[in-house]
């Protein structure tokens, strides 16, 4: 895959920061569960979040290709950092392509600077996979809106300031009647769950939000009423190619652990790396997440040309993530018995590498959304 100057310029500056400032406290952040501010507010100095908005706007201005190239780096140093790294990027984008500009003024600089944290609010008790479920609900109150309804698994809501939160505003509509509304987190009649304590990404804040008759000026609507759904949608496939990249992360730092293990690792008087079987594990890794690589890196151009991507990036997240899970158990066996003790750097990521194959769309959607694009579109490349 051809990658320009400027992709292997951010590629290296993003792998030096991932390895000087977060693999170092990795294993701290995962053990305390700490959300970790110090180091967003120095990625947001570098320009590291909303990578895909316009220059004209403050960001960036960089393609999906880069975007991808950042999530793996990120997640090579930690998967909670890059996490946090596609949450702002899917949000930036929702105000790219759908925000007032009074609404960009007000939000996209905090988000990318990390002045403000911001939730992304889709999942209910009664809709995960399912969101023509939801059962939040906007009603109209003169000029604005009153919002009611109960989150969960909500990343960051813990600590966010801003929440994008799509709500029914049309109960007889379906999908034609949602609508996406920008919630100061701050106001009355919002509250929050307890954090939850999770099996990995423990240092990327997960919990619930709840909202009681908070009132929401007109200005909290954004883009078209009715279409919340639609534009919730619409971002899903830059979504999923970038956890592609943050599984290919996860799936990376395994190989490297593991490759330096076998090296140094002595049994019957050699390296174990000499052992047929260790070896045959160590290739098993490596050209798993090469073949993850080019997907996630071909379903990211395939954004960036105008091409149709959804197949294409569903395959570069399931194949991800069913990689990254399946390759770091093969890292921990490279390590034997300490790949299964807590401090070990194998076995956070095989704690980490588990919940790529839900999250963004399980697995089993993913699967669903390739077979209808292929049976509706044809087989051919």
């Amino acid at each position: 895959m051809f990658l320009t100057e400027t992709h292997r310029q951010v590629r290296e500056m993003t792998r030096q920061f991932a390895e000087d400032v977060i693999r170092p406290v990795a294993e701290e952040l995962d053990r305390e569960e700490r959300f970790p501010r110090e180091i967003y507010d120095q990625m947001g100095e570098l320009g590291l979040f909303g990578i895909g908005v316009p220059e004209e706007m403050g960001g960036a201005g960089f393609d999906t290709v880069a975007y991808v190239l950042v999530m793996e780096e990120l997640s090579r140093g930690y998967a909670s950092v890059a996490d946090q790294c596609g949450l702002v990027e899917l949000l930036s984008t929702l105000l790219v392509r759908h925000g007032t500009g009074a609404q960009r003024d007000q939000w996209l600089m905090a988000l990318m600077t990390a002045r403000l944290r911001g939730a992304y609010c889709i999942t209910e008790p009664e809709a995960g996979t399912d969101v023509s479920g939801i059962r939040t609900v906007a009603k109209r109150d003169g000029d604005g809106w009153v919002l009611n309804g109960d989150k969960i698994w909500i990343h960051n809501a813990p600590v966010a300031d801003v929440g994008f939160v799509l709500a029914r505003t049309d109960p007889e509509a379906g999908h034609r009647g949602m609508s996406i509304f920008v919630v100061d987190l701050h106001a009355d009649g919002v509250s929050r769950g307890p954090k939850e304590h999770k099996m990995g990404q423990r240092a990327s804040q997960v919990g619930a939000l709840n909202f009681d008759d908070v009132r929401l000026p007109a200005k909290a609507l954004l883009g078209q009423e009715g279409r919340g759904f639609h534009m919730m949608m619409s971002v899903l496939d830059k979504g999923r190619v970038g956890i592609g990249a943050l599984a290919v992360g996860i799936g990376q730092a395994g190989l490297e652990a593991a490759v330096d293990y076998a090296r140094q690792r002595k049994q019957f008087k050699k390296p174990i790396s000499e052992f047929q079987g260790v070896q045959w594990l160590l290739a098993d890794i490596a050209k798993d997440v090469a073949a993850a690589r080019l997907l996630v890196l071909n379903a990211a151009q395939k954004i960036d040309t105008g091409a149709d991507a959804t197949k294409y990036c569903s395959m570069a997240k399931c194949f991800a993530g069913d990689m990254a899970v399946a390759r770091t158990a093969d890292a921990v066996q490279v390590f034997g018995g300490s790949g299964y003790i807590r401090g070990f750097e194998v076995e956070r990521l095989y704690r980490d590498a588990k919940i790529t194959q839900i999250y963004e769309g399980t697995n089993q959607i993913q699967r669903m959304i390739i077979a209808r694009e292929l049976l509706a579109k044809g087989a051919t490349a």
